[in-house]
């Protein structure tokens, strides 16, 4: 125990640096605006007030723009349990040609960035006219390549006997998958919900370019517009944004976190 002193202490400071930030904004959420310039800066709020937040819900829009940001996260998420588990099984369990290369392929997609397919995606989305929509926000984005890899891993390993007993009783393909193989998924889907909701939650250049007006902001794209011009200097209210974005897929890690290290680790990812 006293020779290992030093990794409780560098985990301590790591945790205080990871977690200062945030308990800045927040704390700073309920500072006036007076306050949040003082020089030397207070850690505690001297006068606490809910002031930002009502700003924050009355004047901007962000009860509009935190309905966009769960339809489409959800959205999102439950497309990927479903394709992304479907694909994985195909590739998994069935036999049907062609299949190793369908998979080389997906892993492929894993290597190539993003920004490589944005302008291709974007102007395939414009001119299908889903530019500044909700099928515009959720449809290139409902089947991801490591929801894919993530689901096919999992199921890798599960046994084959399980599917053999299915089909003696007379139980069909898409039954055996339903029925008995998806639910002993759980753990991965858990995961791989996770893991896109927060990556959705947190999106921001897609809605940015997609979403053409104001009605169809997403809660990342809201807060960078309102950070600029007028609303620049006011960072008791963007304080207030940044805990409405932040706040929900923290509490969602946390409460979820086991589910996401025991999916990883059952799934063999590194």
């Amino acid at each position: 125990m006293r020779r290992t002193w030093w990794i409780y202490l560098i985990a301590v400071l790591g945790l205080i640096a990871v977690a200062a930030p945030f308990a800045w904004m927040f704390l700073g959420s309920f500072k006036t605006q007076g306050e949040l310039l003082r020089v030397p800066p207070t850690w505690l709020p001297e006068a606490p007030t809910s002031q930002n937040y009502d700003d924050l819900f009355s004047k901007a829009n962000f009860p509009q723009y935190f309905v966009n940001s769960a339809i489409v996260a959800i959205a999102v998420t439950a497309g990927n349990l479903i394709f992304c588990s479907m694909v994985g099984y195909s590739l998994a369990k069935l036999r049907f040609r062609g299949r190793n290369a369908l998979f080389v392929l997906v892993l492929a997609t894993l290597m190539i960035p993003g920004v490589v397919t944005f302008v291709p995606l974007f102007v395939l989305v414009t001119n299908a006219g889903l530019a500044n929509s909700y099928p515009g926000l959720i449809l290139p984005f409902l089947v991801s390549p490591f929801g894919v890899f993530l689901m096919r891993q999992f199921f890798s390993g599960l046994p084959d006997d399980l599917m053999d007993a299915g089909r003696v009783d007379g139980t069909s393909e898409l039954g055996i998958f339903a029925r008995i193989m998806l639910p002993l998924t759980r753990p991965a889907l858990a995961t791989l919900g996770i893991l896109t909701f927060l990556g959705s939650w947190n999106n921001f250049l897609w809605p940015l370019v997609i979403a053409q007006t104001e009605e169809m902001y997403t809660l990342p794209v809201a807060l960078a517009l309102y950070s600029t011009g007028q609303n620049a200097q006011n960072y008791g209210l963007l304080m207030a944004g940044a805990v409405v974005v932040v706040v929900p897929v923290l509490v969602i890690f946390l409460v979820f976190q086991r589910h996401v290290t025991r999916g990883i680790a059952i799934t063999g990812l590194k």
